[in-house]
């Protein structure tokens, strides 16, 4: 009778043993992934640190440089000319080395832009090494979220490639605090006050490319170059449960590119992905996100506010940033990317038609901020959560590399024409500029509403087919 129940009794143990193995890979497997996302974040760190940190500086690089207000937009939008190259080319080399070589590459790009910014030695010094971190930045705002999308499941990517975003975020609070307490340390007046604050991203570079060389490559990446079997010994890491069928699925959206051809981005078969992708990347910066970030400070002190004050209000705006984007993060793969754009929309006009409103009476104190928080708010729990997401979901597989290089190229040369022309449209009147982002999120509620379709919870591959981009 023993021996009859002992069977059974045996039987059970194996199998619970054998869940429990299989709970145990599968939560490594998740914390592999978790990890993996959060250091390919780190450029996205950096990216809104290098995007932030300028604003603390620009009164001092007047006072330097004898700088004029066209000057100063030219000096903030210097890094977006590199921004624009690194948009462009990173695609390229993220195609033919691989992401995580690239993504270790930008590193050194920003550690260099850091120490060069805050050793400077005349304006054009300046000029090159802001140009370089844009370099860095623009690489960054494609290679980053393109990683994260390609080593995510479908259930998990955008909350993953969200956290992409909350990096850039936390990267801006990092700038702003960090400008604050160097401000506060040294004296908001002191003459080396803004080279610190410049110098301050090297810590988070050089971080960034010791752990950018230690997580796996793309498993996307690895089947593209005939590697299956290294593809679906990551998968596996990453907790994937078919492994091997999702590598195969896998190989055959990409069996073309594969085989040998190149597919060609500008084409009729990828239309329509691409249009949507430059829309939303359009309406990115269109939205006016950027004239805040770089120009908060400014904006604080066009109203009244000391250089201390607008910094440490500065802060508040980070928080506010923050706070939105964690929001976010727990909505996008609940309510869809499409709602949060839409509802966006609404708050942006609301919030933008009250800044408009401040600059054209010259209303100072509270109003103010509470202005500010609206528009960056606004734009953290929509535009900047859905966009790096969107954008890599809508461009299939085979042309994934070039289309998000030629979004991110257009976001740029937005970016660059916003960050230049805005103090000198805004030394006339900040209700013009605003009024003008007003409208533009009015347009983009319209389109969104009648073209954009809800990527939520669908595979990348499934997605080239509903938008007719399928080989």
């Amino acid at each position: 009778m023993g021996r009859a129940t002992g069977v059974p009794v045996m039987a059970k143990q194996t199998q619970s043993q054998e869940r429990a193995r299989a709970a145990a890979g599968a939560c490594r497997g998740r914390g592999m992934l978790l990890l993996s996302a959060v250091v390919a974040a780190l450029g996205s760190l950096l990216f809104g640190f290098d995007t932030a940190v300028i604003s603390g500086t620009t009164e001092a690089l007047r006072q330097v440089y004898a700088l004029n207000d066209n000057l100063l937009g030219f000096t903030v939008s210097s890094a977006l000319i590199g921004t624009m190259i690194g948009a462009l080319l990173a695609g390229r080399p993220a195609d033919w080395w691989g992401r995580r070589p690239v993504l270790a590459l930008l590193a050194v790009f920003f550690a260099l832009s850091a120490v060069g910014c805050a050793l400077a030695w005349n304006w054009h010094a300046l000029l090159f090494f802001r140009w370089l971190g844009g370099v860095a930045v623009g690489g960054a705002s494609v290679v980053c979220p393109m990683y994260i999308t390609e080593i995510a499941p479908a259930r998990l990517r955008g909350r993953l490639v969200a956290v992409s975003q909350l990096n850039i975020v936390v990267g801006i609070l990092a700038a702003y605090f960090s400008n604050y307490l160097v401000a506060r340390g040294l004296g908001a007046e002191h003459p080396q006050a803004w080279r610190w604050m410049f110098g301050v991203m090297t810590a988070p570079a050089a971080a960034f490319l010791v752990t950018a060389l230690l997580i796996p490559e793309s498993p996307r990446w690895l089947v593209k170059r005939g590697r299956r079997a290294q593809a679906e010994a990551v998968l596996a890491r990453f907790g994937h449960e078919h492994p091997a069928g999702e590598a195969r699925e896998i190989a055959d959206s990409l069996k073309a590119e594969i085989a040998g051809a190149r597919p060609r981005l500008f084409q009729r078969q990828y239309l329509k992905p691409l249009l949507l992708a430059c829309m939303i990347g359009a309406f990115n910066q269109l939205d006016g996100i950027n004239a805040v970030i770089y120009y908060t400070a400014d904006i604080f002190r066009m109203a009244g506010a000391d250089q201390t004050s607008a910094l440490s209000q500065s802060v508040i705006i980070g928080f506010t940033n923050l706070a939105m984007t964690i929001l976010a993060m727990a909505l996008i793969d609940r309510i869809g990317r499409k709602a949060l754009l839409l509802i966006g929309s609404v708050t942006f006009v609301l919030s933008h038609a009250l800044a408009a409103w401040v600059f054209a009476t010259h209303a100072q104190g509270w109003i103010v901020i509470v202005a500010m928080m609206g528009v960056v708010g606004s734009h953290a729990y929509s535009q900047g959560a859905v966009v790096w997401v969107i954008i890599n979901e809508l461009l299939p597989n085979a042309v994934r590399a070039s289309g998000s290089a030629v979004v991110c190229f257009l976001i740029w040369v937005l970016c660059a024409g916003v960050s230049w022309s805005f103090p000198v449209v805004a030394a006339r009147s900040g209700a013009y500029a605003f009024g003008f982002f007003a409208l533009m999120m009015v347009l983009q509620f319209i389109l969104v509403a009648r073209f954009l379709p809800e990527t939520k919870g669908v595979s990348l591959e499934e997605l080239q087919q509903r938008l007719g981009a399928a080989d």
